[in-house]
């Protein structure tokens, strides 16, 4: 054998060695990049582990959004394999910064229609909630209210001081309900959605930066001074579920105003340059499945996107609106932010 030819025979093998290594490697580990409320059982977890002879790591990345501002910069090179959590108000942003490849799971059929998010097959749907307003039912019935049928009746003066909501800039679902009220009052009508806001701050409106802040310390039902805050369709019966004495009722209610309450759809995806991609398509389909579908609704408080899977007996004390707000992922996508700076002018100073 000539010097040449043992060379690269050498190189060859070398080579070889490399590509069974790496091979190794991918789908040994599947790494996934969510946002902090992910919460999925760990015997769930353990088996889509065993059942794939695979270590599953949760990666937590701070909210919605920033998990989305790092799967941009690290994009063609992501520290994840799948991106849990992006929803119809960050879709549209995802799809042009193209940091996903496609795939189509073949339980997408147990989806119905309108819960796809993408009908590019980038992201896949998950999960689904509705953000509107709730009440407190002892504050108002005190007081001798009734809850408000339309979202004109905020600014009047006997809900003066009454409603606390959450920073759009800030807080997911302070994003959802001010694009609710845009669906509800127009951009550009004789009374528009600013228009709107503007008579809120006038009427004594509190503006809080996130969530926990508004209904854990504003909100009446835990010693605040508003009767009315933003938050979920299932977190009445997350009121019934966490109750240290058994409930027959709710204590809080929703708001059940057409056009003012938004769907909010969550979905997961394969970051490109995954190094797990195989792994992380077999992730997304066990995703879908009912085992996974049937586990987080009594620890996200969402509903699972399969229609075949189970919701907790205790959701019945989520009433949920019979139609909620109308605005795509593309139009969000292209105004998100124009419409949180129009709003943070006309709130805010």
């Amino acid at each position: 054998m000539t010097y040449r030819i043992a060379v690269a025979a050498l190189v060859l093998s070398t080579l070889a060695l490399l590509a069974a290594c790496g091979s190794q490697d991918e789908d040994r580990e599947l790494v996934i990049m969510t946002h902090d409320s992910f919460d999925v059982g760990e015997d769930v977890i353990a088996e889509f582990e065993q059942a794939n002879d695979a270590t599953v790591v949760i990666l937590k990345a701070g909210d919605a959004g920033l998990v989305l501002n790092r799967a941009i910069l690290e994009k063609g090179n992501p520290s994840a394999d799948l991106l849990f959590g992006i929803d119809n108000t960050y879709l549209g942003r995802a799809l042009d910064e193209e940091i996903f490849d496609p795939y189509r799971p073949d339980n997408l059929d147990s989806v119905p229609d309108h819960l796809i998010l993408d009908d590019t097959n980038h992201v896949t749907p998950i999960d689904y909630g509705y953000v509107l307003l709730n009440y407190d039912k002892a504050f108002l019935q005190e007081a001798g209210m009734s809850p408000p049928s339309t979202l004109e009746e905020l600014t009047r003066p006997e809900w003066k001081g009454r409603l606390v909501v959450q920073n759009p800039a800030s807080s997911s679902p302070g994003l959802a309900f001010l694009i609710a009220t845009i669906a509800y009052f127009g951009e550009d009508d004789d009374y528009d959605y600013l228009d709107f806001w503007a008579d809120l701050r006038a009427n004594g409106l509190l503006v809080r930066d996130g969530w926990s802040d508004a209904y854990w310390t504003d909100f009446s039902m835990y010693g605040g001074d508003y009767p009315l805050v933003v938050s979920y369709a299932t977190s009445p019966a997350a009121e019934v579920f966490f109750s240290e004495t058994e409930l027959g009722e709710a204590p809080t209610g929703n708001v059940l105003i057409d056009n003012a309450a938004f769907l909010q759809i969550e979905g997961i995806g394969v970051l490109k340059g995954a190094n797990s991609r195989n792994l992380a398509r077999r992730f997304i389909d066990f995703a879908l499945d009912t085992r996974f579908q049937e586990d987080f609704p009594d620890k996200m408080f969402v509903y699972p996107a399969n229609s075949d899977a189970k919701t907790p007996e205790f959701f019945r004390f989520a009433e949920v609106p019979a139609q909620p707000a109308r605005i795509g992922p593309a139009e969000i996508g292209e105004k998100r932010e124009k419409w949180i700076d129009a709003w943070t002018d006309v709130v805010l100073r």
